[in-house]
C-alpha cells in the first residue's frame, strides 16, 4: 500500500524558499537607524557612494551593493517609495522629492505582488496610490505618460481608472467649491446642511484658494 504525504509536509516542500536577510543590513541599521531602522524611507540618489565615503574601511563593494539592491527590492521599500515619501540622507533628513516614474514603478511593483494574493484589493491599493502620485506629480495626462513611459496594457488600464477617478472628484469639489460661495454660508454651517465632515470642506476651500493663485 503507497503512502500518502501529510498535507502540511507537502505544503513545507512545496512553499518558496525563505530568503536570507543580507547580514550588512543589519550593520546599516545600527551605524543609521533613522534611514535603515523600523520605519523604511526611500533612499537619496548616491546612497552607495555616500556610505563609502563616511565608512571607508566598513564596507566590501559587493557586498554593499548586494545589500543595498535587496533592501531597495523588498516590499516594505518600495511601498514607501509608492506613498511619496522623500528620498532621505544618511541621517535620515528628506532631500529630495522621488521621481514620479520612480513612485510609478514601485506602485507597478507593489500591486503585482499583491494581486497573487487578492486582485480586487491589489487594484484598487494601486489605483488609489496612481490618484495620489498623479496629483503629487503636479503633471497632467500627456506629462505624467511621458515621464512614465509605460506600454504595459494592464498598466495603462490602471492609469487610465486613476485618471478617471481623480476627473471625477476635480468635478465634484469644483461643484462644492460653486455651492459654497453661493451659499453665503460659513463653512460648518454649509457642511452641516449638506452632512458634510467641515474638515474636508476646509481642505477643498483650501486647494480651490491654492491653485486660484
Amino acid at each position: 500500500m503507497s503512502e500518502t504525504k501529510p498535507k502540511n509536509k507537502v505544503a513545507r516542500q512545496t512553499a518558496r524558499p525563505q530568503r536570507q536577510t543580507h547580514p550588512l543590513l543589519q550593520r546599516l541599521w545600527e551605524l543609521h537607524p533613522r534611514l535603515f531602522g523600523a520605519r523604511f524611507l526611500p533612499l537619496k540618489l548616491g546612497i552607495f557612494e555616500d556610505l563609502m565615503a563616511r565608512h571607508p574601511d566598513a564596507f566590501a563593494k559587493e557586498d554593499l551593493k548586494q545589500a543595498l539592491g535587496q533592501h531597495v527590492r523588498s516590499s516594505r521599500y518600495l511601498e514607501a517609495v509608492a506613498q511619496g515619501e522623500a528620498r532621505h540622507d544618511l541621517d535620515g533628513n528628506p532631500v529630495e522629492p522621488v521621481a514620479p516614474e520612480h513612485v510609478h514603478h514601485a506602485i507597478m511593483e507593489i500591486w503585482r505582488r499583491r494581486q497573487v494574493r487578492d486582485a480586487d484589493k491589489a487594484r484598487a491599493w494601486a489605483v488609489a496610490r496612481l490618484v495620489g502620485a498623479v496629483e503629487a506629480s503636479g503633471l497632467d495626462r500627456e506629462g505624467y505618460l511621458e515621464r512614465v513611459r509605460t506600454q504595459d496594457p494592464a498598466a495603462l488600464a490602471l492609469l487610465d481608472e486613476a485618471f478617471a477617478q481623480r476627473a471625477e472628484a476635480t468635478a465634484r469639489h469644483e461643484a462644492l467649491v460653486r455651492a459654497f460661495r453661493a451659499s453665503g454660508q460659513e463653512v460648518d454651517a454649509f457642511a452641516d446642511m449638506y452632512g458634510l465632515d467641515p474638515a474636508v470642506v476646509r481642505e477643498v476651500l483650501a486647494r480651490a484658494e491654492a491653485a486660484s493663485t
